[in-house]
Parts: C-alpha cells; sequence; structure tokens
C-alpha cells in the first residue's frame, strides 16, 4: 500500500493544482513549486527513512509515516493559500519516500527466492491501481474546483488510516532482527559485517548502487513527469479541456493491469532482462511520438499503448527487484533509499521548472525526456546483463571473509 499512496499523491496533486489553479488562483510558479516540494519531500523522505529503517528497524518506521501521511494530507485538503499547499506537500512527500523503502523491504524479506520478484512486482499493481482509482476520482471530480480537490486528498487521508490500523498487526522483519543480533554478539555474517554507507561505495555493491541511482533518477523524471504533469501538459501545451484529458487515460486500465501481472509473472524469471530492453526501447518512443507529432488526445493515445511496456518492464519495478536483490539486510532500505532519494531530487529539480519548460517549447522538452530514458535504461542494461542473476539473499548469510575471497 505503500506504493498505492504514493502514486495517489504524485496522481491526485497534479490535477488539484489544476483545480486550485481557478479556485484560489495559483500561479504557474507557485504550482512548479509546490509540485517540486513534494517530489523534494519525497526525496528526502527516502534517504532519512531508509538509513532509520536498518538503524532501528523496519516497524516502527513504517508505523509513524502512516500518521504523517494522514495529517499532511488533510492538511493540503483544507489549505487555503500557497504557504500552506507548500508546507503540507513537502510533508506528504517526506512522508510517502520514508515509508517506501522500509515497507518494500520488509515484503522481500518475507519472501523467499521463488515468489520475491512476483511480490514486489504486487507493490507495483497496487502503484497502478492507485493511479487507475485517482484516475476515477479525477474525471469524477474535475469540475468542482476546490472541493474536487478536496475529495481527492481526503481519499488519500482515508486510505492511509485503514493501512495504519492495518499494519500494527505486522512484526518486525526476522531478517532484520537476525542481522541485528548477529551484529551486536560479533558473528562475522555479510548480513551483519556490511552495515555501513560507505560499504556501498566499494567492494561488490558499489556498481550495482551506482548503475541503480543513474537508471532510477534518469527514467524516474519522465515517470514523474507523466504523473505529476500529465494532465497540465494536455491542457496547456495541447489545448485539450481538462474532463477529457482525465478521461483519456481510463482506455489504459485493463491493459495496465495486464502489463503489471505480466511483470510479476517474469520478475523471478531470467526473461525480465529481454523485457527491460524491449520495454527501454518502447518508452522511448512514446516520447518521440510527442516530438514529431505534437501533443494532442491522438498522440496522447498513441504514446500511452507504445510506453505502456516501457513503464511496466524498465521502471520502477524493475528497480525495486533489483535492490533488493544486490545489496544485504542492514544496507537494504539504505540502498533503497539513497537510490529513490537521489532520484526525487533529480525529479523535483525538474518538476520546478516543468511549466516553464512547456511554455518554451513542448516538442523540445519531450526530446529532452526521450534522451535521459535512453541513457538511463542503457546505463542498467549494462550493469545488470552480467548482474541481473545475483541474489544476496543467498550469500548474505555466509562469512564474509569466505565471500570476499
Amino acid at each position: 500500500m505503500a506504493s498505492y499512496i504514493d502514486a495517489a499523491a504524485i496522481v491526485s496533486f497534479g490535477t488539484a493544482m489544476v483545480l486550485l489553479q481557478a479556485a484560489i488562483g495559483l500561479t504557474p510558479g507557485e504550482i512548479g513549486l509546490a509540485s517540486g516540494g513534494l517530489t523534494f519531500g519525497i526525496a528526502i523522505g527516502a534517504l532519512v527513512g531508509g538509513r532509520l529503517g536498518d538503524r532501528f528497524g523496519r516497524r516502527p518506521i513504517f508505523t509513524v509515516t502512516m500518521i504523517l501521511i494522514v495529517a499532511s494530507a488533510v492538511g493540503l485538503a483544507f489549505a487555503d493559500s500557497f504557504p500552506l499547499i507548500m508546507a503540507a506537500a513537502v510533508i506528504l512527500g517526506f512522508a510517502t519516500g520514508a515509508d517506501l523503502p522500509v515497507s518494500i523491504s520488509t515484503i522481500s524479506e518475507a519472501a523467499s527466492d521463488h515468489n520475491r520478484g512476483r511480490l514486489i512486482g504486487f507493490t507495483q499493481l497496487l502503484w497502478a491501481v492507485g493511479i487507475i482509482v485517482c484516475a476515477f476520482l479525477s474525471a469524477g471530480v474535475a469540475s468542482l474546483g476546490r472541493l474536487g480537490a478536496q475529495i481527492l486528498f481526503l481519499h488519500i487521508a482515508i486510505v492511509a488510516v485503514l493501512v495504519l490500523v492495518g499494519r500494527l498487526t505486522i512484526p518486525e522483519s526476522e531478517s532484520w532482527i537476525r542481522a541485528r543480533e548477529e551484529r551486536r554478539r560479533g558473528v562475522p555474517t555479510v548480513r551483519a559485517d556490511r552495515a555501513s554507507v560507505l560499504d556501498l561505495l566499494r567492494g561488490r555493491y558499489r556498481t550495482p548502487f551506482l548503475g541503480l541511482l543513474a537508471f532510477y533518477a534518469l527514467t524516474n523524471m519522465a515517470a514523474n513527469t507523466g504523473g505529476q504533469f500529465g494532465n497540465y501538459l494536455l491542457v496547456n501545451a495541447g489545448g485539450v479541456d481538462l474532463q477529457t484529458a482525465t478521461l483519456i487515460g481510463l482506455p489504459f486500465i485493463p491493459l495496465g493491469i495486464v502489463a503489471a501481472l505480466w511483470f510479476m509473472k517474469i520478475a523471478d524469471s531470467p526473461k525480465r532482462l529481454t523485457y527491460f530492453g524491449i520495454g527501454a526501447i518502447c518508452w522511448v518512443a512514446a516520447q518521440l511520438v510527442y516530438v514529431f507529432f505534437g501533443i494532442s488526445v491522438t498522440t496522447a493515445i498513441i504514446a500511452g499503448l507504445v510506453g505502456l511496456m516501457g513503464t511496466a518492464f524498465a521502471s520502477e519495478g524493475i528497480m525495486k527487484v533489483w535492490t533488493q536483490e544486490q545489496f544485504p539486510t542492514l544496507l537494504r532500505t539504505t540502498a533503497q533509499g539513497a537510490i529513490i532519494s537521489v532520484a526525487r531530487l533529480f525529479a523535483a529539480a525538474l518538476a520546478t521548472v516543468t511549466p516553464l519548460l512547456v511554455a518554451w517549447s513542448p516538442n523540445m522538452f519531450y526530446l529532452f525526456l526521450a534522451i535521459i530514458i535512453a541513457v538511463g535504461c542503457g546505463i542498467a542494461w549494462l550493469v545488470f546483463r552480467t548482474r541481473d542473476s545475483h541474489d544476496e539473499f543467498d550469500t548474505e548469510t555466509q562469512e564474509a571473509t569466505v565471500v570476499a575471497v
């Protein structure tokens, strides 16, 4: 549900800002700053929450984050000025970002080698469901002005309350408990010995860590733009009315579900790297549709169809799987938090100026997105064509000196 709330926050925020643009007089610059603030909050939250999750356990972090999500979503629902919106957006982003790495690590550490990728892929399905639900909600409230924005934010708050109640029944990760105990007793296993942040920048963890940093930082800028500014781009650069813009994505709902289920099916198999390559090509091609044919309802549908493979097989889902498999228990949430953090900082920087760049040249903006997707996926391909089969869960219980040799 961390992924559901993450998607709901990003997509709802984008539509709500369009509604509040007229309701309380937000300017394009303020919308950009608020959107950047949300993403910046996710970045800092992921960095802090990831490290705290390795230091103090998964459970206390993912409990506190839900409380903050409820409070900030309610704050956004009733904020009536830009400063209040900005503050609540940063807090919502911080809590969402801090929640992601600890929640996903809890799932992966409860899984086996045969279903870990599938279960992590299920979080991506819930991420898609978050987008789907918010697409329906956005379509229904597009004509309600400020009330529509309030409905979108209160939906997040209600879901977060239900998740908080459910999480109170979840125990601490057994893998984390054993790793902490081994470290306390001085048992020289990999998972007990590798706990320093500097371990991510040396030895066998450096290449996958830096590779995932580059891959996700570059590709997430495009993914975040689609989530936060999809409707904004159609309305302001394509001349499409908001009601139509919110309806365009609805026909992709069954296709998105099929793609997510498809990823779950191949997430634990050697085929996933091949699917990654195909998805990367499709994702780049989707951006080029806008470059050569402009922004319209027709091109939005074509780009959505072509890009579906990219977002399913060469985006956040595979990043989560690789991150869980490449790092030991006491570095797992730290690594993923850092990767998410850097990616969201890049996305926040781009979100802050996206309205201005779109006003300058929509075609050049999409060309830029195509280039960064190509570079990011190319880096991931070079790194994981030889490392895709490695699974740290198979080696982290061995003695550190033996693994080093």
